[in-house]
């Protein structure tokens, strides 16, 4: 029997009585590509197949989705690089940190590529893209509305909990224009001691 027989049938008798898979490690943990990133290879098709019909959390399935959602493909760059931004709550980094972690996690992946998905990821509202100055730039998972403090000495990010910043007076706004948003950075540096 081929292996791509041998897939074939787990596919086809690894079914319990209820139409699902009892081992989600089972379906897994196979050497075929993950099941949400399925082209039109045959063993593709199947591992898809064994994604639809698991009933637990996925996280290949649930970013596809977000993906989809955005109006981008989820390619297998894509889902590997979602997995780093998305896999540990929300964060602020740059593209050189993101290629980092990437190659850290053996994912081959250029830089050059990083930036293109973190444009397209910005252009579809999920990433958020933050005014930050200098040479770097930052970009935040967390999308909705709110403010930062940057740690110069550090460069690092923290949100700002709800709460602490009000803005009561606001510039008026020209005609024909609205205000998309606005971004609040608190810098902070180490005091001088007293003397």
């Amino acid at each position: 029997m081929s292996h791509h027989d041998n897939q074939v049938s787990q596919l086809k008798f690894g079914l319990s009585g209820n139409g699902v898979y009892g081992d989600h490690e089972a379906m897994t943990n196979s050497t075929q590509p993950a099941s949400c990133e399925a082209g039109r290879d045959p063993m593709e098709i199947v591992s898809s197949l064994k994604c639809q019909l698991c009933t637990r959390s996925c996280q290949t399935r649930e970013l596809g989705s977000k993906l989809r959602d955005a109006g981008l493909r989820p390619t297998r760059q894509r889902l590997q690089l979602a997995k780093l931004l998305y896999g540990a709550g929300d964060r602020h980094f740059t593209a050189d940190m993101l290629h980092e972690d990437a190659l850290r996690e053996r994912i081959p992946v250029s830089l050059a590529t990083v930036y293109n998905t973190l444009q397209q990821f910005t252009q579809s509202g999920l990433l958020r893209r933050l005014a930050m100055d200098g040479q770097k730039t930052w970009f935040d998972t967390n999308v909705s509305d709110h403010h930062h403090l940057f740690y110069e000495e550090d460069n690092a990010i923290v949100d700002v909990p709800n709460g602490y910043l009000s803005i009561s007076q606001l510039p008026p706004v020209p005609a024909g224009m609205e205000i998309a948003r606005i971004e609040v950075v608190v810098r902070l540096r180490r005091s001088e001691p007293d003397a």
